[in-house]
């Protein structure tokens, strides 16, 4: 199992003197650190207008990271596909595929927080048929070889069109984030991988296990050949009850400043396609630090850690991207966290030779 660094970018906490502009570069360190110390990959998030997180453009933090490292790979975390057009997308990631050398591993979602789409002029209420109709686009002009393509959608209309420069990878690996059924349906469809958070898994599916089975099972339904599972957590380590006391406290203080505000809560204005959020939204406003589990965060010794891990190694995850720099962690703490764990957990997961 391989293991990557992640990050929301999440500012948005009360009392905090943080600048938007220190934590990109806190951001781009702990990146370049994540290369130094091991790590397989870089998983940066897209927020716009302080909502949650404060990095709107990850595609331009991994390119200047690409130009500074040689293997780790390039990811966002994910790319809120509705607020862009899908030919820049596509011209964008597969720029950055030839630049790093096929280092680019691509994700995509919905987003979750209408106050990032209203200002794009963006339909929040319909935004899954223009995401899945996105990433069709996407994926074709990826796939077409340098040859014209013509798309008439509902919501993208366009002729002749090919992408300049191709991508190196064929293909770029594409993921699918996901909290819902229709996610894992749509990511299986198109023969995309998936990246979930756990804790969102259990509340919607049972846990990590349930949705391997349900993934696997929608590409069996399509005839498509599954792609990587991936999932995301929550990383803090402790070896004495107070340091655990604070990291609990680290975690429950980033989802009540940070997650509650953003996800569409309310039911009388949370459309069809994010009322699962309703149930979630509710459940984290009464989460106690004691209620946190490895069903949501890796909390404790590296002995806990990897015990937590080789359960989502069994369930069928070939990833796993640590979110470091969470609650207000500071940057030199986030650093040393990356560090340990490369030293004292990854070990445990590395193939033995031949």
């Amino acid at each position: 199992m391989e293991f990557g660094y992640f990050t929301l970018s999440d500012n948005h906490y009360e009392n905090n003197t943080r600048s938007a502009n220190q934590f990109v570069s806190d951001i781009l360190d702990e990146a370049l650190h994540a290369e130094q110390v091991g790590f397989h990959s870089a998983w940066i998030g897209e927020h716009h207008f302080n909502s949650l997180g404060v990095l709107s453009c990850p595609d331009l933090v991994l390119a200047n990271l690409a130009a500074r490292t040689k293997r780790i790979r390039l990811a966002p975390a994910v790319t809120v596909l509705p607020l862009h057009h899908p030919i820049r997308v596509a011209e964008q990631w597969a720029t950055l595929d030839l630049l790093s050398n096929g280092r680019v591993d691509w994700a995509a979602g919905r987003g979750y927080d209408r106050r990032e789409y209203e200002p794009f002029r963006v339909d929040f209420d319909d935004n899954q048929a223009i995401f899945e109709e996105g990433m069709e686009v996407v994926r074709r002009l990826w796939s077409a070889g340098g040859e014209r393509i013509s798309h008439h959608g509902k919501h993208y209309h366009f002729d002749n069109v090919r992408i300049t420069p191709q991508p190196v990878q064929k293909p770029i690996p594409a993921f699918v984030a996901s909290f819902s059924k229709p996610s894992i349906e749509l990511a299986a469809r198109l023969g995309c991988g998936v990246v979930v958070a756990p804790f969102a898994a259990v509340m919607t599916f049972g846990g990590l296990k349930q949705v391997a089975e349900l993934y696997h099972a929608m590409c069996a339904k399509y005839g498509t050949k599954p792609g990587r599972l991936m999932c995301s957590y929550f990383t803090h380590f402790a070896d004495t009850k107070e340091q655990e006391a604070a990291q609990r406290a680290r975690q429950i203080r980033y989802y009540r400043e940070c997650v509650i505000p953003a996800l569409p809560g309310d039911p009388k204005t949370a459309p069809p396609s994010y009322r699962y959020f309703v149930d979630m939204v509710d459940r984290l406003g009464k989460v106690r630090p004691e209620d946190l589990t490895e069903n949501s965060v890796l909390l404790g010794t590296a002995q806990q850690i990897i015990d937590t891990l080789k359960k989502v190694e069994a369930a069928g995850f070939s990833e796993v991207i640590l979110y470091f720099n969470v609650g207000l962690k500071p940057h030199q703490q986030v650093k040393d966290e990356m560090a340990r764990f490369s030293e004292q957990v990854a070990p445990a997961f590395r193939r033995k030779a031949a």
